[in-house]
């Protein structure tokens, strides 16, 4: 068969392949000319020219279908040097490969009106269309694109279980009166997205009904429904584009939203905080959840004790996730605003906060909690705000936040500073100091513990070199260094919660939540101000 031919076929097949076209050569080569197919098991049809250069180029191809990443390669034929193909023949070839056959797979639950027209608008999108129903007649071939597989059974359930569902699926349910049938059947399938078309009565019976037989509320809350975006659509293709706009955006990794709210284009609700530990995570959680788009700097080993409400957790671990948030470290300041667009917290090594400069925020959040200013001036966004002791307002910056607990928490001050640091530690149960743990000499980190974990006093957390720090009294393990970092002689390095497994280490403090409202009054405030 052609080689060609057989790539339209595959094609056609939604079957995963590669193509290889040689782009140039030069000196001698085993072939100048050439195409050929490789399949995901590694079978082929056609030649580049043999040897290892096409070992070679096969083990890439399947590689490149894995990751559905094109590439080039080059090889020289060669037994040693750069790009070496362990080959006698002495000259260069530069190949092309590309991938095919990768059409997104979507499963149309019910074969009425909506799916019809989501149907069609799929197709122009190039996705691969399943549909499955239990009427025969609504399953006919002309109220579908060419191309759509159509299943038909007795039941929705018998019908589903004919379906090929995989991680990379995108199911569409609206089935009318059989879609308690059908959510229930694949809830828990491991899918790209699931997406229910329900009124808002049916929705709540279907997730009653979900959570009443056992389904997680994570499950339930990874369903989409209400479907697709507030578009105010009504018609069947009208909902089609609402639906597939909602399909696109989770295939495409998008924040979704009106193009001209594009941090890149409209800077008005970006922020940048400095600092990412605790209390910042706190504020930027608050900032998050109400449409602003955060990005967080801080230095390249933050010292943060309460590592699992602290988005600087990911400069270590590569991500971090509080509240259903999660932040990315971000590697360059060319990725900022594509983890913003998959709707993350880009968190950037910037000790110094030069990224202000280029990303030009309407607002920076000084929430490094230094006691101190390092280098925060008002000329680093229109609007600044600082949290704590070390800032006067109207000269540092536009407001400062008071920190400590009492009745002024949260209070925000726009001529003047808050009150000093008192270096009392909060009450909690009664203990302020007792319950901080510190560093008794200087020396590298070492954790015996984990957070979260109960101990007794007396037990073992961690030691610095080879002292031991003993847990001062028995409590929850809240807070705890990073292993492996330095720390200085009476270094704060965790803290104990006396309450033991009443302590709730996952979420956002009580005081960072407080101070968080309070940044938001003040963005607000301070924007509307300047109107």
């Amino acid at each position: 068969m052609n080689i060609f031919a057989r790539a339209a076929e595959l094609e056609e097949l939604n079957i995963p392949f590669a193509l290889a076209n040689i782009l140039e050569t030069s000196g001698s080569a085993p072939r100048h000319q050439g195409q050929m197919i490789i399949k995901a098991d590694g079978t082929t049809l056609g030649t580049i020219g043999g040897g290892m250069i096409e070992r070679y180029v096969i083990e890439q191809a399947i590689e490149a279908i894995q990751q559905r990443d094109p590439r080039v390669v080059k090889g020289r034929m060669t037994r040693t040097g750069p790009d070496s193909m362990d080959m006698d023949c002495g000259g260069t070839m530069s190949i092309h490969i590309d991938v095919f056959g990768l059409k997104a797979p979507l499963i149309l639950i019910g074969a009425g009106h909506v799916n019809q027209a989501v149907a069609q608008a799929a197709h122009v999108l190039g996705f691969d269309i399943t549909v499955v129903d239990t009427y025969a007649d609504s399953l006919a071939k002309e109220n579908f694109p060419q191309g759509s597989k159509l299943i038909f059974a007795d039941t929705m359930v018998q019908a589903i279980d004919k379906l090929t569902i995989t991680e990379q699926s995108y199911l569409v349910i609206a089935s009318n009166h059989e879609d308690k049938d059908a959510i229930t059947k694949i809830i828990n399938q491991e899918t790209k997205y699931i997406g229910l078309l329900a009124s808002k009565r049916k929705l709540q019976t279907l997730f009653s009904h979900l959570k009443n037989i056992g389904i997680s509320d994570e499950r339930v809350q990874a369903v989409y429904s209400p479907i697709g975006f507030s578009i105010g659509a009504e018609t069947p293709e009208e909902l089609a584009v609402s639906i597939m706009g909602e399909i696109l955006k989770v295939k495409n990794g998008a924040a979704g939203g009106l193009m001209k709210d594009d941090p890149r284009i409209n800077r008005k609700r970006l922020v940048l905080i400095r600092g990412a530990g605790d209390i910042a995570t706190g504020v930027a959680v608050r900032l998050h959840n109400v449409g602003f788009k955060v990005v967080m700097t801080d230095i390249a080993k933050p010292t943060i004790i309460r590592r699992s409400v602290s988005f600087a957790q990911c400069l270590f671990d590569d991500t971090a996730t509080v509240e259903g948030i999660t932040a990315k470290k971000a590697n360059s300041y060319n990725s900022i605003f594509k983890l913003i667009d998959k709707g993350m917290i880009p968190v950037l090594v910037d000790e110094d906060c030069k990224t202000a400069a280029k990303l030009q925020p309407n607002f920076v959040v000084d929430a490094i909690l230094a006691k101190r200013n390092l280098g925060t001036t008002k000329a680093l966004a229109p609007h600044t705000v600082a949290l704590g002791p070390g800032f006067m307002a109207g000269v540092d910056c536009d407001a400062v936040i008071e920190t400590n607990r009492g009745h002024h928490l949260g209070r925000i001050i726009y001529q003047g500073e808050t009150a000093p640091n008192t270096g009392i530690p909060g009450n909690i149960g009664g203990y302020t100091h007792q319950r901080v743990l510190r560093a008794p000499e200087a020396g590298t980190m070492r954790c015996h513990v984990s957070l979260g974990d109960i101990v007794k006093e007396g037990e073992l957390i961690a030691q610095v070199n080879d002292t031991p720090i003993i847990a001062p009294m028995s409590g929850k393990v809240r807070g705890l260094l990073n292993e492996g970092l330095e720390v200085h002689q009476g270094f704060k390095i965790g803290d104990i919660d006396p309450r033991g497994d009443k302590a709730d280490h996952l979420s956002v403090s009580d005081k960072a939540r407080a101070i968080g409202g309070s940044v938001l009054e003040a963005l607000l405030h301070l924007d509307m101000r300047s109107i």
